[in-house]
């Protein structure tokens, strides 16, 4: 055997197991879990900017690997879930919270949500609103930001609202959003700015 293929057989044999590691956690970051990195303060303050969020890329179905494909959904979003979403109008990656679900009429009237007539606000305080078991605290300082005004939400689309709701590019500009163009979950808060290592759910 000349020494051109003896050393391309030793590149095959240092460089193969690397290169196929690689593609395995590139396919699992690409389908099962990731992290995200967030650059604005839009979902303030449940996240701030610098935080480090992991993701559940299963949460709503499992995807072929390195496209938008969804092979079958896990579960169906739920108001309130924080998810992972590539935007409508320019691809840039997102993060933003399910405000409603497919079949409900949405009201948003100085930043404060209803779902068909119910305001989501909890007795008594004002910026707070309930979704499910879930408490978020919204961001007022900036205004309220557009209104919304009796928009139903089609079926199998949600609509998207950050918490900072003057300050967030969400539904109201885009429109609401196919449940599969949903990457994944944000499960918690793994890494604060300024603090380092923490948990906090979202």
């Amino acid at each position: 055997m000349n020494s051109t293929a003896l050393y391309l057989r030793r590149i095959v044999r240092d460089w193969l197991p690397a290169v196929l590691i690689i593609g395995i956690l590139l396919a699992a970051r690409s389908t099962l879990a990731d992290h995200y990195h967030v650059p604005s303060g839009s979902m303030e303050t449940a996240l701030l900017p610098g935080d480090h969020v992991v993701v559940n890329k299963l949460a709503y179905g499992l995807r072929v690997p390195f496209t938008k494909h969804v092979l079958g959904f896990a579960e169906a979003p739920l108001r309130g879930d924080v998810v992972i979403l590539d935007s409508p109008d320019d691809g840039v990656r997102l993060i933003k919270r399910v405000a409603a679900l497919g079949g409900d009429t949405v009201d948003l009237r100085g930043g404060h949500l209803f779902i068909n007539g119910r305001p989501m606000a909890v007795a008594g305080r004002v910026n707070v609103e309930r979704f499910g078991e879930r408490d978020v605290i919204l961001n007022l300082d900036a205004g309220g930001g557009p209104d919304i005004r009796g928009l139903v939400v089609p079926d199998g689309e949600v609509l998207l609202l950050g918490d900072h709701r003057g300050a967030s590019r969400d539904s109201r500009w885009f429109g609401t959003v196919p449940v599969g163009e949903l990457y994944g979950r944000a499960g918690g808060v793994f890494w604060r700015r300024g603090e380092g290592p923490t948990w906090q759910a979202l």
